[in-house]
């Protein structure tokens, strides 16, 4: 019997009823989540989070908000025969003398630049920001400056120095901009007068509109040189001087004038926040020996037994402030709210002779003098008011002639000897 081969494929198969699924549940969506919530005591972990969320922000507002709006400036104390100030936490620039800062709540450092933070009155200013806890750039051409004078915060985090001239722009994220560059004695800025006044208009310009474009304050260390030969005496802060705009020192005093011109012209139509100080003649460790300047020249001239040298008849007068009370003043500046100008300086005046007298108390009563014609456009009489710094800023100088004085020369004949002649002439003082 043979095998048959059926072939079905065109037989009509068989159909089944059409496949129609359950309908869903209302809270089939729901329950993945709480079977994935429920594995692993995973719900336990978020509530404990929660928890500890909650307790973080109920802490904030009891550890952030003041009972007053203004936080007190500074508080003084003694460091160094000086002051040291304590500010406030920015935005907050109100002074407040005899203020304290609230118990448990630590100062915020602030980002600042120095410009000239390498000479003289540059560098102690670091030392006193840094010293509160700021973080300093120091931005420095090393034509009057100088790296030892700030070698001693190498390493520290909080310190950068570069070597920039601020006639070129630079971008830096700062809050607060000291602007001290500039050749400050008749050497230095008689010695090429066209790159001293770029540097008073141009560099102001670019650092001026660094303070623009990042918000930050601007001080200006402007000069009493922008008085001239004073017709005034003393000065105020509202005499506009007797300058001579042609003359061998006019690069820096009229430049200086300019900076403050154009300083307040940003302040006025860029809203840039600003203060101008005007400087009188500073001494104190760090000052370059051989600028020029009356009390450096006294200084190295009887360290070296050299003739002290008097212009004309020594009876100009100038007035003479130690550096550590000029850095009080341009910081309680910086941070008050009054933009200025102020005089910051001593009004204690002496004569040229007077000083070369004081000179030879200290170092050498032997020390002879010399006379020598006077220097074109030299100020016959120099000495500041300064009853608008008292009244607005609680400043005035601390440090006498004669108390400040033996510190420098200290430090001169360090440098002009070194430390291995020290002992030799430490007689003399």
């Amino acid at each position: 019997m043979g095998s048959e081969l059926i072939y079905r494929g065109h037989e009509p198969q068989p159909t089944s009823d059409l496949y129609s699924p359950k309908p869903n549940k209302p809270w089939s969506a729901v329950i993945p989540p709480i079977r994935y919530m429920l594995r692993e005591q995973r719900l336990v972990f978020v509530l404990i989070g929660i928890a500890i969320s909650t307790f973080f922000f109920a802490l904030i507002p009891s550890s952030t908000t003041f009972s007053s709006p203004t936080i007190s400036a500074y508080t003084s104390y003694a460091v160094s025969g000086s002051a040291q100030l304590m500010n406030p936490v920015r935005p907050t620039y109100r002074f407040n003398s005899g203020g304290k800062i609230p118990l448990g709540l630590k100062r915020k450092g602030l980002r600042i630049v120095v410009t000239g933070g390498a000479g003289f009155v540059g560098s102690h200013l670091v030392d006193r920001l840094i010293e509160r806890g700021d973080s300093v750039i120091v931005v420095d051409n090393f034509f009057t400056g100088n790296k030892e004078n700030v070698m001693h915060h190498f390493g520290n985090p909080r310190f950068e120095l570069i070597r920039h001239d601020v006639v070129e722009p630079l971008l830096l994220e700062v809050d607060q901009i000291y602007h001290l560059a500039c050749p400050a004695s008749p050497v230095h800025y008689k010695y090429n007068p066209v790159k001293t006044i770029k540097t008073n208009v141009v560099g102001t310009l670019n650092m001026l509109g660094l303070a623009k474009r990042v918000g930050a304050r601007f001080l200006l260390t402007s000069t009493s040189e922008v008085y001239g030969d004073p017709l005034q005496h003393p000065q105020v802060e509202t005499y506009w001087g007797n300058v001579n705009p042609i003359g061998v020192r006019s690069c820096y005093d009229e430049g200086k004038r300019t900076a403050e011109t154009l300083t307040m012209d940003y302040h006025r139509g860029a809203g840039v926040e600003v203060r101008i100080a005007r400087i009188f003649n500073t001494y104190g460790p760090r000052m370059c020996i051989d600028d020029g300047r009356v009390v450096s020249n006294f200084v190295a001239q009887a360290l070296r037994k050299e003739p002290m040298t008097v212009y004309g008849d020594g009876k100009q007068t100038r007035s003479f402030q130690f550096v550590s009370d000029l850095v009080e003043g341009l910081m309680r500046l910086m941070e008050g709210e009054h933009v200025g100008p102020f005089n910051l300086g001593n009004p204690g005046e002496f004569t040229m002779l007077e000083l070369a007298q004081v000179v030879q108390e200290t170092i050498d009563p032997e020390a002879k003098i010399e006379f020598r014609p006077n220097t074109e456009d030299d100020p016959h009489k120099r000495k500041p008011d300064i009853t608008k710094a008292k009244d607005l800023l609680g400043w005035e100088p601390k440090v006498a002639l004669r108390k400040g004085l033996p510190m420098m020369v200290s430090d001169f004949r360090q440098r002009i000897f070194g430390d291995h002649n020290k002992d030799d002439h430490a007689g003399t003082a």
